[in-house]
């Protein structure tokens, strides 16, 4: 049962410390929809098979405006990725940004990091009205407004026009959960400049045995020219859950590759929305999710393809053992002034247990006729041919199925193209197969 008592009293307080200004506006709206909403259930179509209403079963902790966390090196190094030391590297406790516990490799001229309050009062403040909040036309149940009303601590990121990134950016989500369940709900925004090109990395952590939500909204805005990669990694303990929203707008003509990797967890949920606002645009969306245990994954994507010539590809892959259970959801939106649209999507699942469990929901919305659009999806299982000729040539069943799975992955992980994640990412993957049992 949602304490909505104790959000109310949090969000009173919030208000009255920052009462002015277009993020307590944004706030104030938040809360309203979110009273007006409550939180999705199985009754609401775009959570048909995601029950997040149990997940408030317990009382969860917000974290305080003066949060002092009491971070370690050793538990920062614990989330780090391969190629930290040449990146730059944004530090989150508990949903906050942590100025002092990150680093900003780049030269001043090419990125700023600043948080994201500031930036609505300074020179960003344009930026920050025009574009923060723009997903909530696009994401409107009351999880996505509860974060919206409690935007606070969050990050506002920009990428010079003509800059491209030498180092990538890193952002580091940690939830620290030693004494209490807490309530995570970081908030980002970013903005691309014409011309530049960026490499964004996010991954997860929880550290404590209580358990941690998380509630993410990152909203990108990509100019024209402009050249991006985004990768999730989402390799958690099984005491954490996550509703992670990356809403992208290429506002110009640009090319956007991103892939999410879903390893473990409790209950996850992604909405990938890419919303192609120019003619000409390009974007690639692969994910893989391999689950076990008791996790759950439902990846929710949108393509909406608002301007003409624009093209699109979507390639996700999921291996489901145990009692795990997946969902994939993906929608491609043609508007009838985006003509000469190039649209295509398809979902691949294989189970490996009667246990495990799998919905897929693959969706075409077309309102122009001049279009190329697909979209196909299966759920199988492994190849009885494949797995007897690799038994006979001396194989254990155990790795002759993890070879084929393996095979089967490969598709998303060479789309991960820095050399130091990619190899980061199938060690993980070759460790998760080769020692499921």
């Amino acid at each position: 049962m949602v304490n909505v008592s104790y959000f109310k009293d949090r969000f009173e307080q919030l208000q009255g410390a920052s009462p002015d200004g277009e993020i307590a506006r944004l706030r104030l709206e938040g809360f309203d929809n979110f009273n007006n909403s409550g939180l999705p259930s199985l009754r609401n179509e775009e959570w048909k098979y995601t029950n997040i209403s149990s997940l408030f079963d317990k009382e969860y902790e917000l974290p305080g405006d003066n949060e002092n966390p009491d971070i370690s090196r050793s538990d920062l190094d614990a989330v780090r990725l391969p190629g930290h030391s040449i990146a730059n590297e944004l530090v989150f406790v508990n949903g906050l940004f942590m100025p002092g516990l990150s680093t900003i490799r780049s030269p001043h001229n090419q990125l700023t990091v600043t948080p994201l309050e500031d930036a609505a009062r300074g020179i960003y403040k344009d930026l920050v009205k025009q574009h923060l909040g723009q997903s909530s036309m696009y994401v409107k149940d009351g999880i996505h407004a509860l974060n919206t009303s409690f935007i606070y601590g969050g990050v506002f990121i920009h990428i010079a026009k003509g800059q491209q990134l030498g180092h990538p950016v890193y952002l580091y989500h940690l939830s620290d959960v030693r004494g209490h369940h807490m309530l995570s709900q970081p908030r980002s925004l970013i903005y691309a400049g014409e011309g530049s090109k960026l490499q964004l990395v996010e991954t997860y952590q929880t550290i404590g045995t209580a358990d941690s939500f998380t509630n993410q909204v990152m909203e990108v805005v990509i100019n024209d020219g402009t050249y991006m990669e985004y990768y999730k990694l989402q390799n958690d303990t099984a005491n954490s859950s996550q509703v992670s929203t990356t809403h992208i707008r290429q506002t110009g003509r640009s090319y956007v590759h991103t892939v999410t990797i879903t390893l473990n967890g409790g209950m996850i949920r992604n909405n990938m929305n890419l919303i192609l606002d120019a003619p000409g645009n390009e974007t690639h969306l692969y994910g893989l999710y391999m689950l076990k245990g008791n996790t759950h994954a439902d990846n929710h994507t949108l393509v909406d393809n608002q301007q003409p010539n624009c093209f699109s590809n979507q390639l996700y892959k999921g291996i489901v053992d145990d009692t795990a259970t997946a969902v994939f959801n993906g929608k491609i939106m043609v508007r009838p002034q985006a003509q000469k649209t190039n649209a295509y999507q398809s979902n691949k699942n294989i189970l490996l247990s009667d246990r495990a469990g799998i919905n897929t929901k693959p969706q075409l919305e077309i309102f122009a006729d001049d279009v190329k659009c697909s979209h196909g999806c299966t759920i199988g299982q492994l190849d009885e041919t494949a797995l007897f000729y690799l038994r006979t040539r001396g194989i254990s069943m155990e790795n002759a199925q993890a070879m084929l799975l393996q095979a089967f992955a490969d598709d998303i992980l060479v789309q991960i193209k820095p050399q130091l994640l990619r190899e980061h990412v199938r060690q993980l993957i070759t460790l998760q197969l080769f020692n499921t049992k």
